[in-house]
């Protein structure tokens, strides 16, 4: 991580890829574990790369003390040029050479949680991206892959459990009440999959066997105490293994794989090759702690960690640059596994809603603003800054296009193809977008590869404008396409994108017409049509009554659609379109109309915005005797306040928020005898099962509690809160009791403190619970201003602590990123509180300052006086002298002009 406080920030370009000087074929790691002074005998066996002028091996190197270099077995010169070891002199030719370093670290030291480090009395490692060089010195980077044995030793009684990446092959007491353990991995990886944990720790076991008869060993490790937490993540495991043999023949390939849990991690998890590291937050889970939502995002990371160990350990980056190459590519992976697992359509659909919400309302605003990025960058200056949502989620959406545009069973021959290819390699993004080409000759893909691969190197959310017109006489409806792309920070001219657009046209009674191209074949349902120019025109006959257009089905192109579909037409798909995705979509733009128009309208926002016909359909949407519950809940929830931000050119924070809430509030009063049959219909579930079916009807009345309540502050009838609060008390499971809890934080309830306190109590010793109790009172309506209040004093308690990454987010970006009606104050008192919290985090954890950073990066979009207080809460930070690369690079982008 370069995130040293000394000299100016380095610019990483892609352009300046070049391949190592030297690789290297072995590593043997020696480790005496200490937390004071752990000690790290690192023997390598080295070669020059031929295809490379012979020059100096320069190896990464950070925070380390260095007591010993040898090069085959005797003395060298070398020399330090900053942090790295610069060794000159070495054996010339081709045939390899023995390296060995001894140097010394500080774990219980590092609170950067990079390289080794100590958690909880525990030893844990984070490589990704350049952690490794914090533990030896080493060529740290992706394409450099090596075999690795790793040898472990500690005191037995303090840390019995010695695990790193591979099979164990030797293990054995020492002297001195200390004791070893060897781990060999039979395959190649770069330095950032290595790992190691060493620690009092128990594992859940899980012996499987594959499809080709092999036996593996699959094990979850946590702290004592925690192992009843840990049945749900082993089935995730387990469902993760036979998927990805079933949907892509790819099998385990290790004796054993293992995943380890740590309360103090940067991210949420880390594929290291057969040792997966993970926060606890993605895997302890049970009904009495945890909610609907973490099952359901335990079943992905898990999904998600484990897929990496083909699509990214397998083969790897060859830089950092291609870090979507992995990234994009396994998120599309958990995706498609968490939609396979969902046995009925509508499950499916809502799992494809919930991803298009977090692109949408994350991945969109970083597109329009100075953070903007290719999801294959061109330059960086902190890499850490670039594991984005563009990489991540953009990135699944370009691959997802690959599929749709190849079809499911020719994606599955472009991922054989890959493997066939490049396995053991470190290669890029255009490898696997050729082999998918390539797999699939004729199809669209294939025409259009270099277009395509647009995706990877422009930045920006293309815009598609859609105008439909219908002719009676030719009985033909012409929709005519149009792609734009604004221009992005380095960006200003962009070249037509490849967009595969999904369309329906329903007829009079809703149902879907059979779609006859330019006179082609008819197909039912939906047909996709691939926009490739600035403007195309796609004709469909045989149409002898004006259409309603359903374009853009399943979200098919990361886009912004652009349509001007009167409120009839909206309404007609949201009662009647058969693609679930823009039957929610129809719901949303109709909110959105209303919200936009309140917002902009002259004087006080109006305490109605609502008309009588969104008001009836939301209720036909309630009552719908078919519609699934988790799907109803989406379709009635209202559109976030930071979405809904990203529609306006000038941004007046409180205003959206007062508009959104009074949406809300008149949504609560006038369905109110609705919500009380939805209360009353779905309460019950009987035993607690974290299936589709039932996480529905939990959300659904979850929902309907939270519209009670409100409408209760409102009119002062104390029924629904009581209920609210004995439902709190009474809960058979977290999902329960926290929707009842939260009801009466979001309404504003005086039962609320009593709620909160009690809940406290109950739950004190589980951190991941108090993580949502903290973050719960951060991310409350603001009031009158009291929420800001409320955070200082939540960070004066006794149970949060700024170091630990968790804690930190439940409420520093619960109120900064997640809370913009409380956040953008008038005052300027949120964004000085930002700005104290960016510097302080900093100075210990750069990462997770620079997250927090990103909270303002849209500041220029502010109306007054919200902009020039941003502007000068960013300046503030970016004056401070010692600050790290990781914060240093967004600041410094977000005020560039």
């Amino acid at each position: 991580m370069s995130s040293l406080r000394e000299g100016p920030a380095i610019v990483v370009r892609r352009e300046d890829y070049a391949p190592p000087a030297f690789w290297i074929d072995t590593v043997d790691l020696a480790f005496d574990l200490d937390p004071a002074k752990t000690r790290v005998l690192n023997r390598m066996r080295l070669r020059r790369n031929p295809d490379v002028a012979p020059q100096a091996l320069r190896l990464d190197g950070e925070d380390l003390n260095l007591a010993r270099v040898l090069v085959n077995g005797g003395g060298c010169s070398f020399r330090m040029d900053g942090q790295t070891l610069v060794l000159e002199n070495l054996p010339e030719g081709a045939e390899p050479f023995d390296l060995e370093i001894f140097t010394t670290c500080a774990p219980e030291k590092n609170t950067q949680l990079m390289g080794l480090y100590v958690s909880q009395g525990t030893f844990f490692t984070q490589c990704e991206a350049e952690g490794f060089r914090r533990i030896t010195y080493f060529l740290d980077r992706p394409d450099v892959m090596a075999s690795y044995t790793v040898t472990l030793r500690a005191d037995k009684d303090r840390y019995p459990v010695l695990l790193s990446n591979g099979n164990l092959v030797d293990s054995g007491n020492l002297p001195d009440n200390r004791h070893f353990a060897k781990w060999v991995d039979p395959h190649k990886k770069p330095c950032y999959l290595f790992a190691l944990v060493a620690g009092k720790l128990v594992a859940r076991e899980q012996r499987i066997v594959s499809r080709s008869g092999k036996e593996h060993l699959l094990q979850v490790y946590v702290r004592p105490g925690d192992m009843d937490k840990t049945e749900h993540a082993m089935n995730s495991l387990m469902a993760s293994v036979v998927w990805d043999e079933a949907r892509f023949g790819l099998p385990l390939d290790l004796e054993r794989f293992m995943i380890v849990a740590t309360a103090d991690f940067n991210m949420g998890a880390m594929e290291n090759k057969g040792l997966n590291i993970f926060n606890t937050k993605y895997v302890l889970a049970n009904s009495a702690t945890a909610t609907d939502t973490d099952f359901a995002n335990i079943e992905s990371v898990v999904g998600h960690e484990y897929f990496h160990n083909w699509t990214g350990n397998r083969i790897t980056c060859r830089d950092w640059f291609q870090l979507s190459l992995k990234e994009g590519l396994t998120v599309f992976r958990d995706q498609e596994f968490s939609m396979d697992l969902c046995a009925d359509p509508s499950a499916r659909a809502v799992k494809r809603i919930e991803d298009v919400r977090v692109l949408r309302t994350a991945q969109f605003p970083e597109d329009a603003g100075p953070m903007a990025h290719p999801v294959r960058p061109d330059s960086y200056v902190e890499i850490n800054n670039f594991y984005t949502v563009t990489i991540y989620e953009k990135g699944a959406e370009v691959v997802r296009m690959m599929q749709t545009l190849v079809g499911r069973d020719g994606f599955r021959k472009g991922m054989e193809l890959y493997f066939q290819r490049h396995d053991g390699q470190a290669v890029t993004c255009d490898d696997f977008a050729q082999a998918v080409a390539d797999a699939n000759p004729g199809s669209e893909l294939s025409r259009l590869l270099p277009q395509f691969k647009r995706w990877y190197s422009q930045a920006g959310t293309p815009r598609v404008q859609a105008t439909g017109r219908f002719d009676a006489e030719a009985r033909t409806y012409t929709l005519e396409l149009a792609q734009t792309c604004d221009p992005t920070p380095g960006q200003s001219d962009k070249a037509p994108f490849v967009i595969p657009v999904a369309i329906g046209l329903l007829d009079a009674q809703g149902r879907d017409l059979p779609l006859h191209l330019d006179g082609g074949p008819a197909v039912a349902g939906t047909q996709t049509v691939v926009l490739s120019e600035a403007c195309q025109s796609f004709v469909f006959t045989g149409i002898d009554a004006e259409p309603v257009p359903s374009v853009l089905r399943g979200f098919s192109a990361p886009v912004v659609l652009d349509m001007n579909l009167s409120d009839a037409e909206l309404l007609h798909l949201l009662a009647h379109d058969s693609d679930p995705f823009n039957r929610w979509e129809a719901g949303q733009r109709l909110a959105l109309r209303r919200a936009l128009h309140a917002i902009r309208a002259e004087g006080p926002v109006h305490q109605e915005p609502l008309d009588e016909a969104f008001v009836a359909a939301m209720r036909a949407v309630l009552r719908h005797p078919a519609l699934d519950a988790a799907f109803k809940e989406l379709v009635l929830t209202l559109p976030a306040e930071t979405y809904i931000a990203e529609q306006l050119d000038i941004v007046d924070p409180q205003r959206i928020h007062a508009v959104r809430e009074a949406m809300r509030s008149q949504l609560a009063h006038a369905l109110h005898e609705d919500w009380i049959w939805a209360y009353e219909q779905h309460r019950d579930n009987g035993a607690y099962r974290p299936d589709p079916v039932s996480t529905g009807r939990r959300a659904l009345t979850g929902m309907a509690l939270t519209m009670l309540c409100l409408a209760a502050r409102d009119n002062g009838n104390p029924v629904w809160p009581g209920k609210a609060y004995q439902r709190f008390k009474d809960a058979g499971n977290m999902t329960d009791r926290f929707n009842a809890l939260s009801a009466l934080v979001i309404a504003g309830l005086p039962l609320a403190s009593e709620a909160l306190a009690r809940f406290h109590g109950m739950f004190r010793q589980e951190a991941l619970v108090l993580d949502k109790w903290f973050a719960l009172q951060a991310g409350a309506p603001d009031r009158g201003g009291n929420i800001l209040p409320a955070v200082r004093q939540l960070l004066a308690h006794p149970d949060f602590n700024l170091r630990n990454p968790n804690r930190a987010r439940s409420v520093i970006f619960s109120y900064c990123s997640a809370n913009p009606g409380a956040f953008h104050r008038a005052d300027a008192a949120g964004y000085v509180f930002w700005s104290e919290k960016v510097i302080e985090i900093d100075a210990f954890n750069p990462q997770v300052a620079a997250r927090l950073a990103r909270a303002l990066d849209r500041w220029k979009k502010l109306a007054e006086p919200y902009r020039s207080a941003a502007r000068e809460a960013i300046a503030r930070v970016a004056a401070k002298p010692d600050l790290s690369n990781d914060v240093r690079e967004v600041v410094t982008r977000s005020l560039a002009d």
